[in-house]
């Protein structure tokens, strides 16, 4: 990306000097208000981004691997039956999703990449305390801590929101999400290997270090910054200097004065309507895809009797296997039209829930998983390019905070119906109620109200 310079509101990038259409030299300060008061925006190399997506990467682990573990952990806790297991599953999540906003509106005041440190560090200390827990109470304590304290996701996009705008911003977004299917894959994986020298509940002390490398090289990178709201109007009076005469002062704030209305007006941020649709979809996604998971190995044995824990964790993993193969293909494919891009990936979705309640065969099986696969690739990447549009003109940790909220609580959410609905209806209602979900968004997508507003406001 060519070094911008930030907008007044943090909008998208405009050129350094104006263009022969302003009939303004160049040279002349007071004639180009942002390139005299906004700082430029700093530009990540793609090492530096790739960096911010390993270390969520490595901080992800012991959240993303040890949880599927907890049945195992309770026992030694207290609880001999685990039963416990379900509630503690989602606490993380809870706080997580009550902290998000706090801590994005802190990193625009305060610095992102402070508060990207302080996530990390936030991480570990929790990890310790939970690894090194000798009761049920001090244990879910350390979990609450691991909620409000960490964030690290939200902080992440917060950091690379302020320094990367446009299609450099969605594919680090993207490239971030890729970050949380590897670790979703990996990571128990790697606990389970770990067990027989070391039990789930210490792995937690031992995998602090993960997060504690990860501030170490986070330290090593640049503050990400924006210019401050009002930035141009400072320029206007400041950047005219002391003029020798009135008449020189006069054309010379006339003439800032338009470049800065015009400023102001390429970047204003977009309407709120987009924002509140960007949230309601990301509830939405996030609801219909993480209901199947609790009770999906439970809906491959009621349907495929005697089929090995190794290959229901590789069906497990195949959505998310999908995502890391094809993901950067869908971002070129879908960066232009991610409209069209989140409806299709919901109605994959809704066509791959449904499909599993039918699946009888490893062969129809492994079909809906992968059209559930497509559908959760469209839907991460086409929201990640509506995220950087609604990122133009905004505070990025204030909106990535928020987001992060919405995401969480679809999380919540999609765990307690996951919970009722098998209780009541069998392994089989989870994947049903997330199809009925996505189908709802999917017609809502299409509907002709919908598609007025995609042609007149969201248009490119």
């Amino acid at each position: 990306m060519s070094a911008p310079a930030a907008a007044a509101a943090g909008g998208p990038a405009t050129p350094a000097s104006p263009g022969p259409s302003e009939g303004t030299d160049p040279s002349d300060p007071s004639a180009n208000p942002a390139s005299t008061a906004s700082p430029s925006r700093p530009t990540l190399g793609r090492r530096q981004v790739h960096a911010v997506a390993g270390t969520y990467f490595v901080a992800s682990f012991a959240a993303l691997g040890l949880p599927p573990f907890l049945t195992e952990i309770l026992p030694g806790l207290g609880d001999p039956t685990a039963r416990w297991a379900g509630v503690l599953y989602v606490v993380p999540t809870i706080f997580a999703a009550v902290g998000a906003p706090l801590w994005g509106r802190l990193a625009d005041r305060f610095g992102r990449k402070r508060l990207l440190l302080r996530a990390q560090l936030g991480l570990a200390l929790s990890f310790l305390l939970a690894g090194w827990a000798d009761s049920l109470t001090t244990f879910t304590v350390a979990l609450i801590l691991q909620g409000i304290l960490g964030g690290t996701f939200a902080a992440s996009n917060g950091y690379l929101g302020a320094a990367l705008e446009g299609p450099e911003l969605s594919k680090a977004l993207t490239l971030m999400q890729g970050a949380a299917r590897a670790a979703l894959v990996f990571a128990p994986v790697v606990v389970g290997s770990l067990s027989p020298w070391m039990s789930p509940h210490r792995q937690y002390a031992l995998l602090a270090v993960l997060p504690l490398t990860a501030a170490v090289l986070i330290a090593a990178l640049p503050e990400s910054r924006q210019a401050k709201p009002g930035a141009g109007k400072t320029a206007e009076t400041s950047g005219a200097g002391e003029p020798e005469s009135a008449g020189e002062t006069n054309g010379a704030a006339d003439t800032a004065g338009e470049a800065a209305k015009a400023l102001d007006v390429a970047e204003a941020p977009s309407p709120v309507s987009r924002l509140r649709a960007l949230y309601a979809l990301e509830f939405a996604f996030v609801f219909s895809t993480v209901i199947s998971f609790p009770y999906l190995i439970q809906l491959i044995e009621d349907h495929l009797p005697g089929t090995s824990p190794a290959v229901s964790g590789i069906f497990f993993a195949l959505p998310h296997l999908c995502y890391l193969l094809t993901a950067m293909a869908v971002h070129s494919a879908f960066h232009h039209r991610p409209r069209l891009g989140i409806a299709l990936g919901f109605t994959c979705i809704a066509l791959g829930l449904a499909g599993h309640g039918v699946a009888d065969s490893l062969v129809t099986l492994t079909a809906v998983r992968l059209l559930l696969g497509a559908g959760l690739t469209l839907g991460l990447v086409c929201l990640s390019v509506l995220a950087a549009e609604c990122a133009k003109g905004r505070a990025p940790g204030g909106l990535f905070g928020s987001l992060e909220f919405f995401s969480k609580a679809g999380a919540v959410v999609a765990g307690v119906a996951a919970a009722v609905g098998t209780s009541h209806y069998g392994p089989a209602a989870p994947v049903l109620t997330g199809g009925a979900v996505a189908l709802a968004a999917a017609c809502a997508l299409a509907s002709p109200r919908t598609l007025r507003s995609i042609r007149t406001r969201w248009s490119r």
